[in-house]
């Protein structure tokens, strides 16, 4: 294997866990997102001639990942729409830990998001991408990318009734629990 090729494998392979977390958001499945990060490593490897090194492989990689994730969902025609929960509820158990349940409220409220406004909110504020490098995923426009952010910033707190940051961390009773406090 040549230096460029190993530096290629070496690039592609640290970026797995982002792929990976970026395909379950995508999907809602870790064993879909493993099937699809898989898929995505295989297109990139037979096309890595067409990937200039000291690019963004980063970017590069969740373009095919997404471009795959969406010629999937083509194929597949049609999907069941869980708008209400009801199937999720039946499959899920309640979490016993309130940082479980905040999680799994911000992934119901995540899920109520437009696609475009639910990938943007997870490129920019999960991945790290840059505005920029976002934009170029989606192939829209930067100021597209960051109209869409906001509005699924806003969207969530409406969502999730956030109005400030008295909203983040824990409760009253459990703040006075965990600081020796008695109530």
């Amino acid at each position: 294997m040549s230096t460029e090729g190993t530096s290629f494998k070496r690039e592609m392979l640290a970026t797995l866990p982002s792929l990976r977390a970026f395909a379950v958001s995508l999907t809602g499945k870790h064993d879909k997102a493993d099937d699809l990060v898989q898929d995505t490593v295989m297109k990139a490897w037979a096309k890595q001639s067409s990937f200039e090194m000291g690019t963004n492989i980063k970017a590069w990689l969740f373009t095919i990942l997404r471009n795959e994730f969406y010629s999937q969902m083509r194929k597949r025609g049609r999907e069941v729409q869980d708008t209400d929960g009801v199937f999720t509820e039946r499959l899920s158990v309640h979490p016993s830990q309130y940082g479980s349940m905040d999680l799994e409220d911000f992934k119901k409220a995540l899920a109520q998001l437009p696609d475009d406004q639910r990938e943007a909110i997870i490129l920019i504020g999960a991945s790290g991408f840059s505005y920029e490098e976002a934009a170029a995923i989606c192939e829209c426009a930067v100021g597209t990318m960051k109209s869409r952010v906001s509005r699924a910033r806003s969207r969530l707190a409406d969502i999730l009734k956030i109005s400030g940051e008295s909203d983040y961390g824990p409760d009253a009773v459990s703040a006075q629990v965990t600081s020796g406090n008695q109530f």
